[in-house]
């Protein structure tokens, strides 16, 4: 396999309940990722901050790249210690999508010329997201039954032991699906449409960390032994804002050209799920059918059974990521996602 040809000196260590004191005190910076929460959540994660013990002189910023913010997080606190402006930082993000969806995803006090314009990408920038599931279902010939397949096969994935445990609120996963009985619900976004409530990522609830430094520090900190991956770079692309679910299929190869990789170079993908529809098109633009066939696409499932709480997405996608080439011992992995309004984010991962 070649040797990317940007190695970062970016380490990702696992994220625990509580922080050594050491690491703790030498963060300096952390970016958390919120994309619909008031102020744009500064003031909630900064008080998440505070809450958990981390002293005042440790700032915060937060990011709003939507869908790929916590990824966006990542590398930008990559970036900041390859410069050395800090050593140790957390890329995070939290979205609570039940609290703050509705009229927050579509901004409604506009200036007028902009809703007027007559530039048809800046007015589809308000295009809600089901509609541009259904272009890119119509434009690149998904249809209904490969959507609800789709979905159906990405329910059922599980790892690790079994736990008994209590919850107040029944979580997204929908056991029992089948493509029986996602084939019955009607369409969610248009009278004759494809993607429905089945085949679709929920409004969801959720949060995720990663903990970056060099790995010279995670040595004299003790932590060597709990690096997970190296996080090696990122890129993002445009695309027309109506047809924003490509994303991927135009960030993975920019990519993966900067360092020097092909997809056949890569051991596991995680492809935000955002709808069926875009997913399905990715992985096919892509060639990564027989990617997907092995279990190398999304194993352990995405976004429609998980879900995707914006901010949270793109730290969560990295978690599932480098545990899982830990499992089945791949290398590399590639993280991606498509991104409201338009583009596309990819990040490039090397498990230890």
């Amino acid at each position: 396999m070649p040797t990317p040809k940007s190695s970062s000196r970016s380490c990702c260590a696992p994220r625990s309940t509580r922080t050594p004191t050491s690491t703790r005190r030498l963060l300096k910076r952390s970016p958390s990722a919120v994309v619909l929460s008031e102020l744009g959540g500064s003031k909630a994660a900064k008080m998440a901050l505070n809450h958990v013990g981390y002293p005042s002189t440790t700032t915060l910023y937060t990011v709003n790249r939507a869908c790929s913010s916590s990824l966006q997080s990542i590398a930008l606190v990559a970036a900041q210690i390859r410069t050395d402006v800090i050593s140790v930082g957390i890329g995070a993000g939290m979205e609570s999508m039940t609290r703050n969806y509705g009229s927050k995803a579509i901004p409604v006090d506009l200036w007028p010329a902009l809703k007027a314009s007559d530039v048809k990408d800046a007015r589809d920038c308000i295009m809600p997201m089901g509609l541009t599931s259904e272009n890119v279902a119509a434009r690149y010939g998904v249809s209904r039954a490969d959507q609800d397949a789709f979905a159906a096969e990405k329910q059922g994935n599980k790892v690790g032991d079994e736990q008994q445990v209590t919850v107040t609120q029944d979580d997204g996963i929908r056991a029992g699906a089948s493509v029986e009985g996602l084939a019955k619900l009607k369409p969610a976004f248009t009278p004759d449409g494809a993607s429905t409530a089945g085949n679709s990522s929920q409004v969801s609830d959720g949060a995720a960390a990663t903990l970056l430094m060099r790995r010279s520090t995670a040595t004299a900190l003790g932590l060597s032994g709990s690096i997970l991956g190296k996080f090696v770079g990122a890129t993002t692309s445009g695309c027309a804002p109506d047809e924003m679910g490509i994303g991927p299929v135009l960030a993975i190869p920019k990519i993966l050209d900067q360092l020097g990789l092909t997809t056949e170079d890569v051991d596991r993908w995680e492809i935000n799920e955002a709808f069926a529809s875009q997913a399905i098109h990715s992985v096919r633009a892509l060639g990564l059918e027989k990617a997907w066939q092995d279990g190398r696409v999304n194993p352990d499932g995405g976004a429609i059974a998980l879900g995707h709480p914006l901010g949270a997405t793109g730290a969560r996608m990295t978690s599932t990521l480098l545990h899982g080439l830990g499992r089945t011992g791949g290398e590399v992995g590639v993280v991606s996602m498509c991104v409201g309004t338009g583009m596309g984010m990819a990040g490039v991962f090397v498990r230890e």
